[in-house]
């Protein structure tokens, strides 16, 4: 959701349960001063979360280890391959290249995170506890057009930032 740019008869609001974002509950239209159902807080178009950009009272929270790695991993494009260890780099941990298996590892099964675009050091997907896993990593990545040159990753297929 993107934040809605206030107008002068504007003040923010949160919505209960809005049909669209930034429009009111009960008229369809932005929230404005004096409509039912709208609730001092955060601008219509915000996020319900703690997002400083609409809510004055709020801290922004840094962000976890596993929440940088999640969008490092996020960033790494279609085609393209990232080893362990730069993911942590990327995410400011460096020498954490573990923590980013242990990361990826404990992902539900049905993430939509590109987690098969991490592979080790040396341009090899590395073994699992779950024997079936290389091959399906493999298959996304020879989906994604990743050329294999044996066992490991064509080199230009690393991420090159």
């Amino acid at each position: 959701m993107g934040v809605r740019k206030k107008t002068s008869n504007q003040i923010p609001m949160r919505h209960p349960e809005p049909a669209d974002p930034g429009q009111s509950a009960d008229t369809g239209r932005a929230c404005q001063i004096g409509d039912p159902g709208c609730d001092p807080g955060c601008d219509p178009g915000c996020d319900p979360g703690c997002d400083p950009g609409c809510d004055p009272g709020c801290e922004e929270q840094p962000l976890s280890p596993r929440e940088r790695i999640w969008q490092v991993v996020a960033a790494i494009p279609r085609g393209s391959v990232a080893s362990y260890g730069q993911v942590a780099r990327l995410a400011g941990l460096p020498r954490r290249a573990r923590l980013v298996g242990r990361t990826l590892r404990d992902l539900p099964d049905a993430t939509r995170l590109p987690w098969h675009r991490v592979v080790n050091a040396a341009l090899s997907l590395s073994q699992r506890c779950d024997p079936g896993a290389v091959a399906r990593q493999r298959a996304r990545l020879e989906a994604e057009g990743v050329t294999f040159i044996g066992a490991r990753i064509a080199p230009q297929h690393r991420w090159e930032l």
